[in-house]
């Protein structure tokens, strides 16, 4: 065991001499090449001492030089060829968002309207038909512990204008809270009362959450009888035309299997995160959803405000719970069976937005962990599909999947939270002007464009997007190698009728949550790292100077980990 330990320490002093002799003097690299070291049958405590000794003799120079030779031929390449990767990604994401702007922007500029490229004409009620003109549909409504919204959503749904014998609504109530859901079924019962066809289902177990909720709902035989089936999520409330604006598309186009609505939201002015969500979730639909629906007639579902034709949804194989979006696996899953999807901009569903910075949080880690690793599983799928022309194929691995899926968070969080605040420490690093000024300029004038009621919130969206990128990343690669927490779904809480009371929150507002709620460990140990490499900057110099960016970066990641953003409810049941 000795001689083991010896010739441990032999390999480590000739391991350290090589990268010490450009920084030591002659005497010390002559006192460790001839130390007793050499000698595996010397005293092992002489041999401590000595070692001890030696590395006594160095002198900060010594250490400084030392470190620069690591840091110019070992920590500079490497970081070098991160560099160039996220180059490399970087144009493919500017790429990718010019693309969307162009075709969104040449649809508001031509005048593109759904009824140009697709059939539609109102449903009237024939005189010898009567209500039977129109098609079956079921509404559901999926929900879980929706105490402030229920009454809201329900009432909506119950609202549309629709012959009453051809239209249900089923409220899938997936509640674990008694009282809850004795509420949710004397709404119910009280809608059937006065006439609407409703029906309450609910399940011994939360198997598949959402995914399962609709799957199960799909089963009872009213629900086969139905042409068409309407989602809506429990803070959504849709118009009563809402059927009449939509559901012609789908009786005259066969082979359109979704119509999707866009987002409008009541509590968008509540405070600075939700009016930075509503910006975020703006430029979804006027862009993302928009060119999709344009160009290939296909997009991610969201989950709510959309109608479906029961064909298409048994065609591609039904509700399948296997990740946290189970809506755009659907939508998938049909597109490779052929099917088209529209996207009505004009056509507005009112709903909420989260209001807490952690509910936030855990709504963008379903979506993003949920879409990487549906990329994951249908990769393949994709390639392998008949039913698909090479040119769709392509853009949904690369653009829909590769690029907006994992490109996005990864490039964001790497370039700009990590390699730009290394390189102020490794000015070794060569970070190319166009890389790292021209195409963020290039994506916040595209982001802009379809906001330009929003300018004055671009600064802060800016900085907010940076410490999302920390949040995303880590989905991301949750879901594309399908570590622990990968199908995990927490059910985004709602506000419902508080907002009347709460609409003249400050923007600013610190949440009243308990103490353990408070602080978020990773944004303030990045908001420590960012300010030190920004100070290290200011007080160094050297070729970059980025501690200005460096501190507002900091600052937000430091206001986001005290919770210094949103707003908290907390509701009370005895």
């Amino acid at each position: 065991m000795e001689a083991w330990r010896v010739e441990t320490f032999l390999t480590l002093s000739l391991f350290l001499t090589p990268m010490l002799a450009s920084a030591s003097s002659s005497n010390f690299t002559s006192q460790l090449v001839n130390s007793p070291l050499q000698s595996a049958n010397g005293d092992l405590l002489s041999h401590l001492s000595t070692f001890h000794a030696m590395v006594h003799e160095i002198t900060p120079d010594q250490v400084y030089s030392m470190w620069l030779t690591v840091r110019a031929k070992a920590i500079a390449p490497a970081l070098q060829v991160v560099v160039w990767m996220c180059m490399v990604m970087s144009v493919m994401l500017v790429v990718e968002a010019t693309y969307m702007a162009l075709v969104s922007l040449g649809v508001k500029i031509i005048g593109w309207k759904p009824e140009k490229q697709y059939k539609w004409e109102p449903i009237g009620e024939d005189e010898e038909k009567g209500s039977s003109a129109y098609p079956m549909v079921l509404v559901q409504i999926p929900m879980y512990n929706e105490i402030e919204v229920y009454k809201l959503s329900i009432g909506a749904a119950c609202g549309l204008t629709w012959p009453s014998d051809r239209i249900i609504v089923q409220v899938l109530d997936d509640s674990t809270d008694p009282l809850i859901k004795d509420l949710v079924k004397v709404e119910c019962e009280t809608w059937a009362s006065k006439g609407v066809n409703i029906k309450y289902c609910e399940r011994s177990d939360r198997k598949g959450f959402k995914a399962g909720a609709l799957k199960k709902g799909m089963e009872f035989p009213y629900a086969q009888e139905c042409d068409y089936v309407v989602i809506f999520d429990a803070d959504f409330q849709p118009d009563p035309d809402y059927l009449n604006r939509t559901v012609p598309f789908l009786i005259h186009n066969p082979k359109i299997a979704l119509v999707q609505a866009r987002w409008d939201f009541v509590n968008y002015s509540m405070s600075l995160l939700t009016r930075i969500q509503k910006m975020s979730l703006d430029y979804h639909f006027k862009v993302e959803q928009e060119s999709g629906s344009a160009t290939f007639a296909f997009f991610s579902f969201n989950g709510t405000a959309g109608v479906w034709r029961v064909s298409a949804i048994n065609e591609a194989g039904g509700w399948k719970d296997r990740t946290t979006v189970e809506d755009m696996d659907l939508a998938v899953r049909a597109t490779l069976k052929g099917w088209k999807f529209l996207y009505i901009n004009e056509l507005r569903v009112k709903s909420e937005l989260p209001t807490t910075f952690k509910a936030y949080c855990r709504q963008q880690h379903r979506w993003v962990c949920g879409a990487a690793n549906l990329f994951r599983k249908m990769a393949w799928d994709i390639i392998v599909a008949t039913e698909v022309s090479l040119v769709k194929k392509f853009y949904m691995l690369y653009s829909f999947f590769l690029v907006r899926r994992v490109v996005a968070p990864v490039v964001s969080f790497v370039l700009y939270c990590v390699v730009l605040p290394l390189s102020v420490l490794v000015p070794e690093v060569y970070l190319p002007i166009w890389g790292v000024a021209y195409i963020p300029t290039t994506l916040l004038f595209i982001t802009a464009i379809r906001h330009p009621k929003s300018l004055h919130l671009m600064p802060f969206w800016i900085l907010f997007e940076n410490v999302m990128s920390l949040h995303r990343i880590k989905a991301a690669m949750v879901g594309l190698f399908e570590t622990a927490t990968f199908n995990e779904w927490i059910v985004t809480k709602k506000v419902g009728s508080n907002l009347k009371d709460t609409l003249d929150i400050p923007l600013l507002e610190k949440s009243k949550t308990k103490l353990r709620d408070k602080i978020n460990v990773s944004e303030l140990g990045f908001s420590a790292f960012l300010f030190s490499c920004a100070s290290y900057n200011l007080a160094f110099g050297g070729t970059n100077s980025y501690y200005i960016n460096l501190y507002m970066q900091a600052t937000a990641f430091l206001v986001l980990g005290f919770n210094y953003v949103g707003t908290c409810y907390c509701t009370s049941f005895h």
